[in-house]
């Protein structure tokens, strides 16, 4: 107790400084917006989002400080801004997995639009979102107290706005590096050079005997086939994730796609080859698209290996990310249950009584308004199930209530591990995960199955996400606030407003994204959509084939558990993050190439900074900038890439430049882009003798 005692926050709670501003909610708001649709663009292309906390506070500050306006509208501006990733990454987690799933089931006379449309996919988001903050105002005093939850990222946004000194050079950074993005995505749409290169390199027809003898004769098995090679994606965006990731989770991504597209699809390819008759292919796309021959059976043999990884590998990718979603949680068991425990313990604590005398800066949302919060978002849940999902009266009750018991038990524990380290690693898909499955395994005990049982199983899993993924985010605010003097219910109040404006464009930047992949795959010569090699999605691909295999019974079961064992045998190796390895088996090779080149970077800087013998003051000022310039080139081509997305859903297309655009010229742009990600953080990072600013929190 003699330590909280002696906190005192930044501003004080007598001090009467402007907070809750027009200013400050508009910038919040489009700062929400605009990182929410950069998150959703690069987790579902990429399988990651990136926190919005950091970025958020820089261009916050920036934009009030040039408007003279108080730490406290800062505050408040980030914390509004940040919401907008959390809520991506809630929904891309889940919301495409009905497109998914019901696109399937067209045949069979269900329209996706009766699932995946504005108003349910809005509704879910937005319950899901209030759900969490509600549950967090119910949780906020004990955690944000508590001086064993480090907090790290909260701490350096804090010390960020305190250091306000620094926030024109680092928004110089974070724009300069978004303009960069854009312009080479920009070049790239319009076919000035190629992205990325691809060729198929045949093997030769053999046969491998010494099987033994059958009748007489020996026995063999006849192989042929070959291997998909190619070289990184040149994106800002997948070289500033690696970036920020660092080059060993980018290697471990990598090895998933080298034993991907350099094990599983070349030895089932070797078998299949035989029986594919390349040549009848290959003749087709002479007659359609006008190739020779030798170019039309590259075509279709790169066709038939991304068949291969797609309906074969992806499936094994997926039961690995299944056991290692179970195995993070397992490790995590002595803070999930520490998280759950003290959540109990502070509901009882809130639910006590009311102190009339709570000063500003520990003043929540009242009780009672939690309460009527977390009510509508089970009638809402209700209402979703039984009118929309055609379930009955007690299927739409229970699911109503399990919703409630695990968003509840979710969003304590989220915030928990965002208390001990930060929301960057918060496995929100692991905690998503457990309640589909969850969730699923009680539609079968109630019999419930076929679309209606999916439709509800994905309909919980999907509030609990984007509630989960809200509540560590606005925890990890509110200690920032906390720290600076922030008052918490104006910042549980901006978040609602941030979640709704959020949730209010998610469907159309999904809807569009997803529209403008299909048009682009035949304006290319792919399938596109949620799930194709260019828009993954991974985790709704996950949620919808568990969703469909426990609930409707059509799980591939033997290509899923043999990834199960995989990945039961990656742990037996100790593996440090198996789920990142099984993300890279389930994305192209192109992706997680670039994301490689992106960590190696980082790993050079970090040597090039240790062979100039820097202290730690000038490691945190360049990894600071680092990130600056990693966050710029993902949110530059994010919101590029979605702006050339709306225009693809219409069937508008960019004129290519070149017909025959060269990679040599993306090459020189990967070695500018990682020059600058080196020289740039080393050349600021300050003399010896300056004090150590606030870490970046990554």
């Amino acid at each position: 107790m003699s330590q909280e005692k002696k906190f005192v926050p930044f501003v004080s709670a007598e001090t009467n400084m402007a907070e809750f501003t027009i200013k400050a909610l508009i910038i919040g708001l489009v700062l929400a917006v605009v990182l929410g649709a950069a998150n959703a663009y690069l987790g579902l292309k990429a399988g990651m989002t990136i926190a919005a906390t950091y970025p958020a506070a820089v261009i916050g500050m920036a934009l009030i400080k040039a408007m003279r306006g108080s730490i406290l509208e800062e505050n408040f501006a980030r914390t509004v801004g940040s919401i907008g990733e959390s809520v991506a990454a809630g929904a891309i987690f889940t919301i495409p997995a009905f497109y998914i799933v019901f696109l399937q089931k067209q045949q069979q006379g269900v329209e996706i639009e009766n699932f995946f449309t504005y108003g349910i996919t809005t509704v879910i988001l937005i319950a899901g979102g209030v759900l969490g903050i509600m549950f967090v105002a119910l949780l906020r005093k004990v955690m944000v107290d508590d001086v064993e939850l480090p907090f790290p990222e909260s701490v350096a946004a804090a010390e960020i706005h305190k250091s306000g000194s620094n926030s024109d050079g680092g928004s110089k950074f974070l724009f300069g590096a978004m303009i960069f993005g854009a312009i080479v995505t920009l070049m790239s749409k319009f076919k000035i050079f190629l992205d990325y290169w691809e060729h198929f390199v045949v093997f030769g027809q053999q046969k491998i005997t010494g099987l033994g003898e059958f009748l007489g004769a020996k026995i063999g098995v006849v192989g042929k086939g070959g291997a998909l090679v190619g070289t990184p994606a040149v994106s800002p965006a997948y070289l500033g994730v690696g970036y920020i990731i660092g080059p060993r989770l980018a290697s471990l991504n990598f090895s998933g796609s080298l034993l991907a597209w350099g094990l599983l699809t070349p030895i089932i390819l070797y078998f299949l080859g035989p029986d594919i008759n390349i040549e009848a292919a290959a003749s087709a796309l002479v007659a359609s698209d006008g190739l020779s021959m030798d170019a039309a059976i590259q075509k279709a043999w790169i066709a038939k290996a991304y068949d291969v990884w797609s309906y074969i590998v992806r499936p094994i990718a997926i039961g690995g990310m299944l056991v290692s979603a179970v195995y993070t949680l397992y490790m995590m068991r002595k803070s999930l249950f520490a998280g759950v425990a003290r959540s109990i313990d502070d509901v009882k604590k809130a639910a006590s009584g009311v102190d009339t005398g709570v000063p500003r800066n520990e003043k929540d949302i009242s009780f009672n308004w939690i309460m009527l919060g977390i009510a509508s978002v089970a009638v809402a849940t209700f209402a979703i199930t039984y009118f929309i999902f055609s379930t009955t009266v007690l299927v739409a009750l229970i699911a109503a209530t399990v919703m409630i018991i695990l968003a509840f038990f979710f969003a304590a524990v989220s915030g928990y591990l965002v208390g001990i380290m930060g929301s960057s690693n918060n496995p929100i898909s692991g905690l998503t995960l457990t309640a589909l499955v969850v969730t699923a395994l009680i539609m079968v005990i109630l019999g419930v199955n076929g679309n209606e049982g999916v439709a509800a199983t994905l309909g919980v899993a999907a509030i609990v996400c984007v509630s989960a993924a809200v509540a560590g985010e606005m925890l990890q605010d509110l200690k920032a606030g906390h720290i600076l003097g922030g008052t918490p219910w104006r910042m549980q109040v901006g978040d609602i407003i941030g979640v709704i404006a959020s949730a209010a464009v998610m469907f159309f930047i999904l809807s569009y994204l997803n529209q403008g992949d299909i048009q682009t795959g035949l304006n290319e010569g792919y399938v596109g959509g949620f799930g194709s090699k260019e828009l993954s999605a991974p985790q709704a691909n996950l949620m919808a084939i568990l969703s469909q295999g426990i609930v409707g019974g059509e799980m591939a079961w033997p290509l899923v558990i043999t990834g199960m064992l995989m990945g039961v045998g990656f742990i037996l190796m100790q593996v440090k993050s198996p789920m990142l390895v099984f993300v890279g088996m389930y994305l192209p090779l192109k992706t997680t190439f670039a994301i490689f080149i992106g960590g190696s970077i980082k790993g050079i800087l970090t040597n090039r900074a240790e062979k100039k013998k820097h202290n730690d003051a000038q490691k945190t000022r360049s990894e600071n900038v680092g990130v600056l310039l990693a966050s710029g080139l993902i949110a530059g081509e994010a919101l590029m890439g979605l702006f050339f997305a709306v225009f693809a859903a219409f069937g508008r297309f960019p004129t290519a430049i070149f017909s025959k655009p060269s990679y040599l010229i993306g090459l020189a742009i990967l070695v500018l882009t990682g020059w600058a990600l080196i020289n740039l953080p080393l050349r600021n990072a300050g003399s010896p003798d300056e004090p150590a600013p606030p870490s970046a929190g990554h």
